[in-house]
């Protein structure tokens, strides 16, 4: 059955990011993310891993010219109502597409990544400098995790009362909202979303399920196509966090390591 001519199109979302073999993270849950929000997701591709439930076994970036390349192809043609960005791996990458993200009139999302799930890096040492100068200040949104936040700007973050000096710090290499997950702390699942002025406090319940593969590239994914469709920071980070919780609770074995979250959860409830 074709379109009808007259029907609203979906609003238009980019991922920049790199490739997940196994389906769990990168690309691959950026675009199940958007699709099951009810956007139309689009992709430039960074760096292809190979990459399973028990790590990454090996990463192979792309040119510069062929990301710049395929950035200009979407943009120009289809256009964006948001763009997310994952794994860059080199500072010639991220230099790359903070340079096409400094002409696009639309929010951003960068989630900064710097290692997997499980702890293989994906950010060489050398582009971190790249990322706080170049690429931060185009965010309208920043989703680092606690080992991000230590790796930009050297806080280190043991409990709650340490994520609002987390976001001070990294709102100062000028994103204009910090989302700081703090995931990885015991306790409820908080955090803490803020532009330097007002913080939302975000809270979810803690699920024992060991199957969280992609859950940072999903939340950043979920939030920039929350922007698309035209919420704003707080509402789109608010609906984003409600629907990686839900993935997260759905979790599901994969292989001999650690499974994907369950991008499809809201159609199998």
């Amino acid at each position: 059955m074709t379109r009808p001519e007259t029907t609203a199109r979906p609003a238009r979302v980019l991922t920049v990011a790199g490739s997940d073999s196994g389906g769990g993270a990168g690309i691959q849950a950026d675009l199940k993310t958007m699709l099951a929000l009810g956007t139309h997701g689009m992709s430039v591709l960074t760096a292809v891993t190979a990459q399973n439930s028990l790590g990454v076994q090996g990463a192979w970036e792309l040119p510069p010219e062929a990301v710049r390349a395929q950035f200009r192809s979407v943009v120009d043609d289809i256009g964006v109502q948001a763009v997310k960005t994952g794994m860059l791996a080199s500072r010639e990458l991220v230099e790359t597409v903070a340079g096409l993200l400094a002409d696009v009139d639309a929010p951003v999302v960068v989630d900064p990544v710097g290692v997997s799930k499980h702890g293989d890096p994906l950010l060489a040492a050398s582009a971190l400098d790249a990322v706080r100068t170049r690429l931060l200040p185009n965010a309208t949104v920043a989703t680092p995790n606690l080992d991000e936040v230590e790796q930009l700007t050297g806080v280190r973050v043991t409990g709650e009362r340490d994520l609002p000096k987390a976001a001070e710090a990294v709102l100062e290499l000028g994103p204009r909202w910090a989302l700081i997950k703090g995931g990885h702390l015991a306790g409820a699942a908080t955090d803490l979303l803020t532009d330097g002025t007002t913080e939302h406090w975000l809270r979810a319940p803690r699920y024992s399920n060991r199957h969280t593969h992609g859950t940072g590239c999903t939340l950043a994914s979920a939030t920039a196509a929350e922007l698309a469709k035209g919420a704003t920071v707080p509402d789109a980070v608010t609906a984003a966090k409600e629907y990686v919780t839900g993935a997260i609770h759905a979790g599901f074995a994969l292989g001999a390591g650690i499974g994907p979250v369950d991008h499809g959860w809201r159609t199998h409830r």
